[in-house]
């Protein structure tokens, strides 16, 4: 993939802009860059490690995790959740009407979903992920354990959706599709085989659909390391 270094807004001087903390793999940090993404609210990235802190992070949020927004470094103003900043950012600007705005209804149920993910399927992921990784006797039950979650999923977009079109509370993408998806992801490269022929084929599509897509391309883009004497970094360029 090409660095960002190749695009003209790599070297931007703007220091007006919100300054996010960010880390390429982490699922939080994913789900927060793909909102801001679609946002089209311009942030100044900071790729970092979490072997290596820096400072200006931990001052600002002693988490000590990604994804943190600095909403202004003068009077210094945080957002350090993942699904807060996803709501930061489409409450800005939502061209795509991720949040569904004229169904009063739908944001609260997209929440109780990703909640549900959040708090019950992630870890039941993180058993899973283990028990592949140190080869423990218990791989298939914590596969079925996350399989419970996948299968509601796989329902939701066979029976709510329309043919090419299916996405995991209405017909168009919303909120909850990018809430969950770096942890879908995650899960089908677990036992990638088996996966790849899993009673899921609606999840595979919905998966598929995102991985194959230039945004995921340009939210996935590798930045270099930030340290305090970087070029600043815009995002989404």
């Amino acid at each position: 993939m090409n660095s960002a270094k190749s695009d003209p807004s790599y070297m931007s001087n703007d220091t007006t802009l919100p300054i996010l903390y960010s880390l390429k793999n982490c699922p939080y940090a994913m789900r927060a860059r793909i909102a801001i993404f679609y946002s089209q609210h311009a942030v100044i990235l900071r790729n970092i490690t979490l072997n290596n802190k820096p400072k200006n992070m931990l001052d600002a949020s002693s988490k000590g995790t990604v994804p943190v927004l600095v909403l202004s470094e003068q009077e210094p103003k945080i957002i350090d959740e993942s699904l807060d900043i996803m709501l930061w950012a489409l409450s800005n600007n939502d061209p795509s009407d991720l949040l569904h705005k004229e169904d009063s209804s739908s944001l609260p149920n997209m929440l109780k979903l990703i909640a549900t993910f959040d708090n019950e399927f992630k870890s039941c992921l993180e058993a899973y992920k283990c028990a592949k990784r140190y080869h423990e006797d218990n791989l298939i039950d914590c596969r079925q354990a996350c399989e419970i979650f996948i299968k509601d999923l796989e329902q939701r977009l066979t029976e709510s959706c329309l043919p090419g079109h299916r996405f995991l509370v209405s017909t168009k993408l919303s909120l909850a599709d990018i809430a969950l998806l770096p942890f879908i992801r995650q899960f089908s490269k677990v036992e990638r085989q088996w996966y790849l022929q899993s009673p899921y084929p609606h999840v595979r599509n919905w998966l598929n659909n995102f991985l194959q897509n230039a945004m995921f391309a340009k939210v996935m883009a590798k930045y270099p390391l930030w340290s305090p004497n970087s070029e600043k970094i815009i995002f989404p360029t």
